[in-house]
């Protein structure tokens, strides 16, 4: 059965960022994942998770001004030493809070450069990104996002997130399969998620239209949730949605899950 992860920069939000840890514990959850822990004392994550017996299931690595509307750097070759010292940043945030596996935001596409030469940079990022994050026993994931969310971001399905984890050729490099943007770019969810489970280290959820909780639109998680129970899916399922009202009041569809 998938495991449930509370996404903190999406849920609970009623309440101040540190008190969501708690939220999320109190709702039966005991995983938590979110965008960044880069604003936060490293001490003060660890011990919120520690007090609320939360793992730490996944964040992203340093991703530029994320509230100036930058979504990743990874494809951006004139931010490699940016890039670099962002491996170490959250190497060091990863090893203290206990978190195993760090996803890279690869970017919205600088306009002007040739896809071949992002795609070289991506590819070059990652492999120095995978041998860092192995030494320090941490997974590395890709994540390909839905360009009507984030115009322009240069990962968009699942073919060439394979593509890309194949020209790195790290035994480090995974996907982080992300239901709701595989659904607007792709669909096919169900085969595809069969196809490639080996590559799948984290998975995310969220409906569509509108970015809510499983059971608001038109994906059918009643079959899709026990068909990746009965595959063999054993990861983390991060719920990265917008919950229509209030956190705890859309979680029904959560109950055989939340324990």
């Amino acid at each position: 059965m998938p495991k449930l992860a509370a996404n903190l920069s999406f849920q609970f939000t009623e309440v101040d960022f540190l008190d969501r840890f708690a939220a999320a514990a109190k709702a039966g959850f005991k995983g938590a994942e979110y965008l960044f822990p880069y604003d936060y004392d490293k001490n003060v994550l660890k011990q919120k998770l520690s007090d609320n017996k939360l793992t730490q299931v996944l964040h992203n690595l340093p991703a530029g001004n994320w509230a100036g509307g930058e979504r990743g750097i990874g494809c951006h070759s004139d931010r490699v030493a940016e890039f670099e010292d962002g491996v170490d940043q959250a190497i060091d945030y990863a090893t203290a809070l206990g978190c195993k596996q760090v996803n890279c935001l690869a970017g919205v596409a600088p306009q002007g450069v040739a896809t071949e030469k992002l795609r070289e940079t991506l590819v070059s990022n990652l492999t120095f990104a995978a041998g860092k994050l192995k030494q320090a026993g941490i997974r590395l994931l890709i994540e390909a996002i839905n360009t009507r969310d984030i115009p322009g971001f240069f990962l968009t399905n699942t073919a060439q997130a394979l593509d890309i984890i194949k020209a790195v050729g790290s035994d480090n490099v995974f996907v982080q399969y992300d239901i709701y943007h595989m659904q607007i770019m792709e669909g096919d969810l169900a085969p595809t998620i069969e196809r490639n489970l080996k590559l799948i280290r984290h998975m995310q959820l969220a409906d569509t239209p509108g970015r809510h909780e499983p059971g608001t639109g038109e994906i059918n998680y009643g079959f899709l949730l026990p068909f990746i129970d009965r595959i063999g899916y054993t990861g983390w399922m991060g719920c990265e949605y917008k919950p229509a009202g209030k956190t705890g009041d859309g979680l029904g569809w959560a109950k055989g899950y939340l324990r």
